[in-house]
């Protein structure tokens, strides 16, 4: 795909596809209105001049072939350079039958326009200078986005403020980088414009705030995949009951037998705003069933993998002594994730002296998942430990995996020019060095960029955004 910037006229469906009550239909390019103008008018067919109106401005008439009316729509018109794609766009709003909608897109094509590529439309305000490449891949980021926490860290990237940072710490370097540059044209000379103190503060300076945006990536990763919470216990503890009953619906199997889940179960649920991705494992305990023996190490993988682990147990089939040498069993499976103690089948019977004895355990949890008693209390003890083991999301969090690569090639860069600095090296080496570091922070923003570059991340999008 030639990514330079195209005279066409684009269109496609901005919608998704099958039956609504209507849908949206996007033309932009600089024959958009030209073209829509051949095809919109009255009931009584008499043209409407769409370039006779104000941009952002809509109009209601019908989209036409000849003498054949094809459907009512409205017009919504924004005239370049004041467009999403910074070209004339046109938006028609039509009803939502897939035959209405694809008469009307061949229609344009009929009269000069072409099926829009996956992204083109988004691609065209990067080409045209109204987004960033960051704050394009920020668009799709939104559109994918399935819970408040993603959209918030979504929206802030769209409206630039990852971008904001890198242009910033870019731009520090490269005004250390020109008197670098500078020296170098004097150098026989011998004279200095860079003050190698002052250069080793920035680049230290500019190396700590790369060094916490890739730290932010593993928080962003997991709010924009959702949080892994595994569900570990012994066979028969409830752990698929309450799963079904954290998911409000039947998804793993629930048996009297133990051992009945032999393998990893898993599904999403928001919990105020925050996505949590739960899997329900095999239980844990000797086996000698070889394939209920891999569904534990499955278990274990998963306690490794997650951000919480949830290990529960049957309150009346367990001893506080039992619980300590069962958690210093997990404990080493654990990485970053936290472990929480939760109780089950305390409907069984009076909980008074089970309370009491299991008291030396903070913030152990008590439920019965098949009465879904404490399950609210469970899901907002999991929002806390989320909202506590994470920055905060109005901080700048990086969650594409180009970006955080960009950002560990600039910081092994910048190293280099500490190394340089240390080491007394000439001008030359250092202006290399910190040429490295801006071409790696270029390739986040998109100041540099390729084809190869914009045609992986382009068609990753939908056909009409």
């Amino acid at each position: 795909m030639n990514h330079a910037l195209n005279n066409d006229t684009i269109v496609a469906l901005a919608t998704p596809q099958g039956v609504g009550a209507i849908g949206v239909i996007r033309l932009s390019g600089p024959k958009a209105i030209d073209i829509c103008n051949a095809v919109f008018g009255t009931k009584s067919l008499k043209k409407k001049d769409l370039n006779a109106v104000q941009s952002h401005t809509i109009h209601f008439g019908v989209i036409h072939d000849q003498d054949i009316i094809i459907d009512e729509v409205l017009v919504s018109l924004f005239k370049g350079p004041n467009s999403y794609t910074g070209e004339h766009t046109v938006e028609i709003s039509c009803h939502g039958s897939p035959y209405i909608q694809q008469q009307i897109i061949q229609l344009f094509i009929k009269n000069g326009a072409r099926l829009a590529n996956q992204g083109e439309f988004t691609l065209r305000a990067f080409l045209n200078g109204k987004l960033d490449l960051s704050q394009a891949e920020a668009v799709a980021d939104l559109i994918a986005s399935n819970s408040a926490t993603s959209h918030q860290i979504a929206m802030q990237q769209m409206r630039g403020g990852f971008s904001s940072k890198i242009k910033l710490l870019r731009q520090n370097l490269i005004d250390f980088a020109s008197l670098i540059e500078l020296e170098l044209d004097f150098s026989e000379e011998d004279v200095e414009f860079a003050d190698r103190s002052d250069l080793k503060n920035l680049v230290t300076s500019i190396q700590r705030i790369v060094q916490r945006l890739i730290d932010s990536f593993e928080v962003g990763n997991v709010i924009k995949n959702g949080i892994p919470v595994a569900i570990v216990g012994k066979p028969n503890a409830g752990k698929s009951t309450l799963l079904n009953t954290l998911l409000e619906e039947d998804k793993a199997i629930v048996s009297d037998i133990p051992g009945t889940t032999r393998d990893v179960i898993e599904d999403e649920m928001t919990i105020d705003g925050v996505l949590f991705r739960f899997i329900d494992t095999a239980g844990i305990r000797e086996t000698t069933d070889i394939i209920e023996s891999i569904g534990v190490e499955k278990a274990y993988e998963q306690i490794k993998l997650s951000s919480i682990a949830i290990y529960l147990f049957d309150v009346h089939e367990i001893t506080p002594n039992e619980l300590k040498l069962i958690v210093a069993e997990i404990e080493p499976h654990l990485h970053n994730s936290q472990l929480v103690l939760v109780a089950n089948k305390i409907d069984k019977e009076d909980m008074e002296y089970t309370y009491r004895e299991f008291a030396e355990f903070k913030d152990m949890m008590f439920i019965s998942a098949k009465e879904q008693t404490g399950i609210d209390e469970l899901k907002k003890h999991l929002v806390k430990l989320f909202d506590n083991s994470t920055v905060n999301v109005t901080e700048t969090i990086v969650t594409n995996a180009r970006h955080v690569e960009a950002l560990r090639h600039t910081n092994s860069a910048l190293i280099k020019v500490l190394e340089g600095l240390n080491q007394n090296v000439t001008g030359d080496f250092l202006a290399m060095d910190i040429r490295q570091a801006l071409h790696h922070l270029g390739t986040i923003t998109g100041e540099i960029s390729s084809d190869d570059l914009l045609g992986n991340i382009f068609s990753r999008f939908c056909i009409g955004k």
